[in-house]
Formats: structure tokens, C-alpha cells, sequence
């Protein structure tokens, strides 16, 4: 075993991308390539490694410097990831500047690395964001080409990917995600994104640029992969999500209508460009009957890990029933995972929607195909609940006053949602108040399993989703349960299904 994988296979499960958590790795080098750096006794190198413990296996990205000497920078000293045979230190490459140079010199100059098994292509969109917070071309004044050089830190909190947050003395600040976990095929965190921002759309930060990659993959026939490793965009240093500030909305009973009715209008305006973007297709029987079938099985799941569930089964399926039955719209792109954690209000340009890989835990492919937008409207409901939810955990006293918050919020969004395009969402009552209901019962497996003491939030939703049923508001849009309630909200930000 080549040994910078050993030392990596010691590592890794100490790493928050890890996703074989309760096993020991056993890795498998698939490929690697190296990129070029002026830094001398330094050696940057991108390995990529199947974990073949897991089940399925999965492959790592695990870009890495090597150095013949000890680095002497805390934030490297930090990440190192092991000493080598030949008496060499390995680190983790988003920690060194050897790495963060050479990605982003990759990316902006467009170049080809490749050595065993594997290579990689910088593309760089041409899209830098001006002072007006619009897009252009490369060319066009005020904006230029970022430098292939730039002081770099790690974004903290990120569970599933790496991203690196570089700050050029000019133009703008850039965000750069580097994909932990490699799947065959095109990321719609990048193809989604630059389609956007290169049609004009206000609602995404300007592209950068990205990185693709191929490597050996015997299931392929052509015995190749292709997929991409890292995708770099606008950063936008000290804006808060939205669930921040919806939370500190709740909690001091400031009324969030104005911003949610904005942000309705943001996510139909970007269904809209994604509707015209991508291919659309009718809604098939083995659609619906797939869509169906995973509100089923995940019901069956809750049922059997939350018993306090089993006396609303029927009722639940009976909606299932209910929205299988009635009409489907087109299935388009989508977000794909969207709640308040995902979109930010950015002074004079507006809400703008962040990180389209779609939901973690659904294979690529999947997230890759055309779906329905009520998935992504149904997700923003839960959320505003759950601000709601955790306000009235936090200060029960303030629970009514929560509910209230959050009814208005629901409506609020709707509103905007329909404003925007004019689509009438009456017909699909039934189909988004499904959708409400299956993420709240995602949410009651998740409580019960991460923290039991949250469990009450989404048992309470349920209940409360089945008795007030798909209601039509006054611009004729729908939203199941959206009559102020108690305290019991479900949760967005556990991971969803």
C-alpha cells in the first residue's frame, strides 16, 4: 500500500466527511494526479481512495501536501496527517497554502493535471460579480480574472465537504468547494449554479469556476468515471443564513412576512430559470409510483423506531392516497434540498439560494434527475416551523406566540411563491401537503434517533398536519396545516432523507 494511504487510512475517521462512521477504513487507491507548486521540499498531490469497508464502498477525495520538513505554520501543524517512511510529513491539503494555490491556479488558468489513474481540468466560468452585485463576462469593466495565488482559510462547520475561502487583495473573495465524496456524473451543485448565474439569475452568487476529473472505474463501459471535484464561486463574507435570522426574528417576536414573501418570489423566479434551463418531463406512472412507494417505506421505518406513530398510520397512507391519485405538474430541476440554513439575504442584491447538491443522503443520480418543486417548497414550510419549534422549546412561554409567527411566515412565503410566476398551486394541494407530511416523518425517525428529547417536534406536526389537511389561502396556494398551532414544529436541519 503506497504509504501516504496508510497514513490516510489512520486519519480519515477522525475527518466530519468521514462517512463510515463505526467502521475502521479499508482503502483502496483508485488514482491520483499532481499539481505543480513553486514551493520547494513540497510535494501536492490529490489521492483518490475507495473505501471498500463501506457499504456500498465509497470513494474519497483526499488532496494532500507532502513536505520533506515539518511545517511551521499552526495551521498546518494542525492537520498534519501523518510521518512517512522516508521521514517526510503528510498534511491535508486544505490546510496548506502549497494546495490552495495550486487548486485555484488549476481552476483560473485553465489547466490539465493527470499521472495515475486519474487527471483533473480546471474550467473557469468568466463570471465575476461587480460592485452593482451583477454578473458579466470577463471582459467587461470592473470585474477581472481572480490571481493563481491567494491567502486561504478552511470554512468550519461543514459535515460532508471541504470548502476553502480565498481572499485576493482583488476582485472579490471566492468560496471553493472541494467534493470529499466522487460519484459518476455531473454534480448539480456545479451544473445548476453556473447555469444560473450564467443566465443572468440574481438569486446565486457569480460562478467562478470548477474542477472535473476522470479516473479508472471498472463498472463503467468505457472503464472510465468522470465526475467533478471541486467548484469555486462568489464568496460573501458576513451574511447569515436565513435560519439565523429567522430565529432571531421568532425569538423576539419581530414579524419575518416582508423577508419570507421575498424569499417565496426568489425560489419560484429560480424554478422558473431552472424550468427553462433543463429539460423538463410529464410526470410517468413509474414517477409517481416511486415517489409514493418512498413516502411508504419511510412511513413503514417511523412506524417501527416511533410507535407513538402507529395509531396515525392510516391516516397518513390516506393522504399518501390522496396525492398519488390527484394531479402531478412537470418535473423540472430543482434545488433539491432547501430550507433557511440554505439561502442568505444579501444586502442590496436580495435572497439568494446557496448549494444545489441536492439532499446528502439520496444517490447522485437521483438528484441528478428532473423532480418536483413542491419537494423544495414543502422543505421551506418545514423550516419556518421548525423556527417556530425550537423558539417554543427555548422559551415556552413564547410557544402560541411562535405558532403565530411561523402561520404568518407560511402564508408570507406562498404569497411571494405565487406572485412571482402567477402558477396557480391549488391543483396540487394534496401533492405539497404530502410532501410537508413525509419530511415530518423523516424528522420524527431522526429525532428519536439523534435527540429524543426533540421527538415531541415532529409527532406534534404530524397530528397537527392531518387534522387541519391541505388549506387554501387567500391568493389560492396551499399549505398543509398553515393555521397557527401549538408548539410542536418539525426540524430542517437533520440531514435529510
Amino acid at each position: 500500500m503506497d504509504s501516504a494511504v496508510a497514513a490516510i487510512a489512520e486519519w480519515m475517521p477522525r475527518q466530519r466527511w468521514f462517512g463510515g462512521k463505526g467502521h475502521a477504513p479499508v482503502l483502496r487507491l483508485i488514482g491520483e494526479f499532481e499539481l505543480p507548486t513553486v514551493e520547494e521540499g513540497a510535494r501536492v498531490r490529490t489521492l483518490l481512495v475507495m473505501d471498500d469497508a463501506s457499504e456500498p464502498p465509497i470513494l474519497y477525495q483526499v488532496p494532500v501536501v507532502e513536505r520533506a520538513e515539518r511545517a511551521h505554520s499552526p495551521a498546518a501543524s494542525d492537520h498534519l496527517i501523518g510521518r512517512l517512511p522516508d521521514g517526510g510529513f503528510l498534511y491535508d491539503g486544505p490546510h496548506d497554502r502549497a494546495y490552495t494555490d495550486a487548486l485555484l491556479a488549476l481552476i483560473v488558468g485553465e489547466h490539465k493535471a493527470g499521472s495515475k489513474g486519474a487527471d483533473a481540468s480546471g474550467h473557469y466560468s468568466g463570471a465575476e460579480s461587480t460592485d452593482a452585485g451583477t454578473t458579466a463576462d470577463p471582459g467587461a469593466a470592473g470585474t477581472a480574472r481572480p490571481p493563481a495565488s491567494a491567502p486561504a482559510t478552511v470554512l468550519g462547520g461543514e459535515q460532508s465537504n471541504t470548502s476553502i475561502i480565498y481572499r485576493p487583495a482583488e476582485p472579490a473573495p471566492i468560496i471553493c468547494k472541494v467534493f470529499r465524496q466522487l460519484h459518476h456524473g455531473d454534480n448539480p451543485d456545479v451544473t445548476l449554479q453556473t447555469a444560473l448565474a450564467a443566465s443572468g439569475s440574481p438569486h446565486v452568487p457569480a460562478s467562478v469556476g470548477d474542477v472535473s476529473g476522470e479516473w479508472d472505474d471498472v463498472g463503467q463501459p468505457t472503464g472510465r468515471a468522470r465526475g467533478h471535484l471541486a467548484f469555486a464561486q462568489e464568496f460573501l463574507p458576513g451574511v447569515e443564513d436565513a435560519w439565523r435570522v429567522a430565529l432571531l426574528a421568532a425569538a423576539s417576536g419581530t414579524s419575518f412576512a416582508e423577508e419570507a414573501m421575498a424569499l417565496g418570489a426568489a425560489v419560484s423566479e429560480v424554478h422558473r430559470s431552472l424550468g427553462a434551463l433543463f429539460p423538463r418531463e410529464q410526470p410517468s406512472l413509474d414517477v409517481i409510483e416511486s415517489t409514493a412507494g418512498a413516502w411508504r417505506r419511510r412511513l413503514g421505518i417511523a412506524v417501527a423506531e416511533v410507535p407513538e406513530l402507529e395509531s396515525h398510520r392510516p391516516a397518513i397512507e390516506a393522504f399518501y392516497a390522496r396525492a398519488r391519485s390527484g394531479p402531478w405538474p412537470e418535473l423540472q430541476r430543482i434545488h433539491g434540498d432547501l430550507h433557511l440554513g440554505q439561502v442568505i439575504l444579501v444586502p442590496g442584491r436580495g435572497w439568494m439560494l446557496l448549494d444545489f447538491e441536492g439532499e446528502p443522503l439520496r444517490p447522485m443520480r437521483e438528484r441528478r434527475r428532473p423532480d418536483l418543486p413542491a419537494r423544495d417548497v414543502a422543505g421551506m414550510l418545514r423550516s419556518f416551523d421548525y423556527v417556530a419549534g425550537s423558539t417554543a422549546l427555548a422559551q415556552p412561554e413564547r410557544a402560541a406566540d411562535a405558532a403565530t409567527w411561523a402561520t404568518a411566515a407560511r402564508q408570507a412565503f406562498l404569497d411571494g411563491y405565487v406572485s412571482a410566476t402567477g402558477l396557480d398551486l391549488t391543483p396540487y394541494a394534496d401533492l405539497l401537503a404530502a410532501f410537508e407530511l413525509d419530511k415530518a416523518v423523516y424528522e420524527a425517525i431522526y429525532e428519536t434517533r439523534n435527540r429524543p428529547s426533540w421527538a415531541t417536534i415532529p409527532l406534534g406536526a404530524i397530528v397537527h398536519l392531518l387534522e387541519s389537511g391541505p388549506l387554501i389561502t387567500s391568493h389560492g396556494t396551499i399549505a398543509a396545516g398553515a393555521r397557527a398551532r401549538g408548539p410542536a414544529r418539525t426540524s430542517s436541519e437533520a440531514p435529510t432523507p
